[in-house]
């Protein structure tokens, strides 16, 4: 493998360790429970103190990460390393929380770069690279869910957490050595970080990131904007260089409405550094982005809910504890494999919008279909692990095509853990309820029908 895909693999790994991490306990909350001698409930929050972490601190990451990327992101690998061993120092649930509050910290500044770890390392394989970090993401998700079971018991935690510490500081190791060739601070604001733009190999990201922000190197910098939007609006002129940096030229995006395009794509090629609440401003202004942050919100809703409540909506249908822990497992493993296919074919053929509404079409008809059929929820499971973390790669790769900083990744992020937040805490009102229950998670589904 050669090392610039080495770099991505390593990040997948230090992804999918902190997920690992994160879901230590949730598939055996009840031995957790008994093991502390605490309720279940105050099990809940070993894993619930996640999704509302990252609310607050996906938009400082996205920015710590923009600023100094190769820092930020090793410090969110260790620090999740450090958070599994102060869940080693004491078997109490104090120190439990401690650990998963230090992870979970660590999370956003790992999550949030999986798609400048793709243009860093691998610019001319931008799409595959995002499946691949986001594959990492999903596959530590599907581990946690048998090896809880497998490992840990009432009796004891110590060997799960043992297992987990290992894959950490494993996963941190590899990434501190494959990151070694990566610029400390601003390598991918590079113009040679895109592959339709200039140099495609690893060493020129690093000589020439200072070189190529100069307007002077940059002679489309120099264009007046109106020249660039029109240029790119019309596809059947045959584009200048630089149209390829605006997003109407991009086949993904589709034709978006002038103001759109207000925000372009190399409008932060120039600037040496990301001012805080001015590149956010940037990120949020672009009406595209926004878009695409509220399909990640009503998709990870969707997903996060599911995950949940899953169990405790099929069990009136007679669908046993063990038989909805499998489901679960068979949607997420659905959703590893089409994350790691699915955007790259989508890509070539220009269908990623196509590929969302599809997705919306499919939540919301496997969502009725577990109404209407719970007992055969087999059936709806795989499709929806599919279109659901399929999706994800998607939508960040359609988001670094309008702006390549992690505030935008951030925004994707924020936007489906609040999803995440809020869907759930809907379907807990209907929980009692499958069939409304599941009727809300198809509405919700149908309508990125209306944002994508």
């Amino acid at each position: 493998m050669p090392a610039r895909w080495g770099t991505v693999a390593a990040y997948a790994a230090v992804a999918a360790a902190n997920q690992l991490l994160w879901l230590t306990y949730a598939p055996i909350t009840t031995d957790v429970a008994q093991h502390f001698d605490v309720s279940e409930s105050a099990v809940g929050w070993l894993s619930q103190v996640f999704p509302l972490l990252y609310v607050v601190l996906a938009l400082p990451a996205g920015l710590a990460l923009d600023r100094r990327f190769r820092s930020a992101l090793l410090f969110g690998a260790w620090l999740t390393a450090v958070g599994g061993a102060v869940r080693l120092s004491s078997d109490t649930f104090a120190a439990a929380l401690a650990g998963q509050i230090l992870i979970a910290v660590a999370q956003p500044l790992i999550l949030n770069a999986v798609t400048k770890i793709a243009l860093v390392s691998v610019p001319d394989a931008l799409a595959k690279g995002i499946s691949l970090g986001s594959a990492g993401i999903f596959a530590g998700t599907a581990l946690a869910l048998p090896l809880g079971p497998a490992l840990g018991d009432a009796g004891s935690l110590t060997p799960l957490l043992v297992v987990d510490l290992i894959v950490a500081v494993a996963a941190a190791t590899w990434l501190t050595l494959a990151m070694r060739g990566v610029a400390p601070a601003r390598a991918d604001l590079s113009a040679s970080a895109r592959p339709d733009l200039a140099a495609p190999t690893h060493a020129d990201l690093t000589a020439s990131a200072h070189a190529d922000l100069s307007a002077a190197a940059r002679p489309d910098l120099g264009e007046p904007a109106h020249r660039d939007l029109s240029a790119s609006a019309r596809p059947d002129r045959a584009a200048p260089a630089h149209a390829d940096l605006s997003a109407s030229a991009r086949p993904g995006l589709g034709a978006p409405a002038h103001g759109d395009l207000s925000a372009p794509a190399h409008a932060d090629l120039s600037a040496p550094a990301f001012a805080g609440r001015a590149e956010l401003r940037a990120v949020w202004g672009d009406r595209a982005i926004r878009r695409l942050a509220g399909v990640a919100f009503l998709g990870f809703g969707v997903f996060v809910a599911l995950t949940t409540w899953l169990q405790a909506l099929l069990e009136p249908a007679g669908v046993s504890d063990a038989t909805a822990g499998w489901l679960l497992g068979a949607m997420v493993l659905a959703g590893v494999v089409g994350s790691a296919f699915l955007p790259e074919l989508l890509v070539r053929s220009g269908a990623e919008r196509r590929f969302l509404r599809v997705a919306a079409v499919v939540t919301a008809s496997g969502c009725v279909f577990l109404a209407l059929a719970p007992g055969a929820a087999v059936v709806a499971v795989i499709p929806l692990g599919v279109v659901l973390l399929g999706s994800l790669p998607v939508i960040l790769e359609l988001t670094e095509r309008r702006s390549r900083s992690s505030a935008a990744t951030a925004v994707i992020w924020l936007a489906g853990n609040a999803g995440g937040i809020v869907v759930a805490v809907l379907v807990q009102t209907t929980q009692n309820h499958p069939g409304a229950a599941f009727s809300l998670l198809a509405l919700t589904g149908a309508l990125v029908l209306a944002v994508a």
